[in-house]
């Protein structure tokens, strides 16, 4: 019996040694953070896709505002003539209405939708500079091994973060870039 007491002692131990090695290597790995609405905003060419899809957009949604307008006065048109008209007549007119506005549905549909050419204009526009700022942190936390980098601006919901941890800085220097434009803020607005 003795030996198995040893045995089970020897057991418990290496298990100890593991769990507070485990613990020591999870509280050894190296965490930072970035805002990538900070980064992003000191980027002129970010600035500048966003006003071409803002100015893009704002041309289909004329456009489409145009198509309904033009349904709004045949509607109105049919509305007032409709009483002089024979049921052929209405029934035409009608179908040429409700055509018209499925179009106009159609065509929103392809500018606005989900996969339509917004979405596709800002893949074209906004995706190589988001994949320039992704490259970036993967090459500082590689670089200063990092374990995890969060993103502040995103959904992730950070109660305090530590200035000295902020690595956005670090991120528009090694894309090229100088920063300032919100970090100047931040530090002002902390402070009160």
């Amino acid at each position: 019996m003795p030996g198995i007491k040893n045995l089970n002692m020897k057991k418990i131990i290496i298990s100890a040694v593991f769990f507070v090695a485990s613990i020591t290597a999870v509280f050894a790995q190296k965490f930072a953070y970035v805002d990538t609405e900070y980064i992003l905003a000191n980027i002129p060419e970010y600035k500048q896709a966003q006003d071409e899809l803002d100015k893009t957009s704002v041309n289909w949604q004329k456009e489409i505002e145009a198509k309904y307008a033009e349904i709004d006065k045949l509607y109105k048109a049919y509305q007032a003539e409709q009483i002089l008209l024979t049921e052929d007549m209405k029934k035409k007119r009608e179908t040429e209405i409700v055509g018209k506005e499925k179009e106009v549905k159609d065509l929103q549909k392809q500018r606005f939708g989900v996969d339509g050419d917004l979405f596709k204009k800002r893949q074209e526009l906004v995706k190589p500079i988001q994949d320039k700022v992704y490259n970036a942190v993967k090459e500082i936390a590689e670089k200063q091994t990092f374990a995890v980098i969060f993103d502040k601006s995103s959904e992730l919901t950070m109660l305090y973060t530590n200035p000295k941890y902020d690595k956005s800085e670090d991120v528009l220097e090694s894309m090229g870039y100088k920063g300032g434009t919100k970090k100047d803020q931040v530090k002002t607005t902390n402070k009160k």
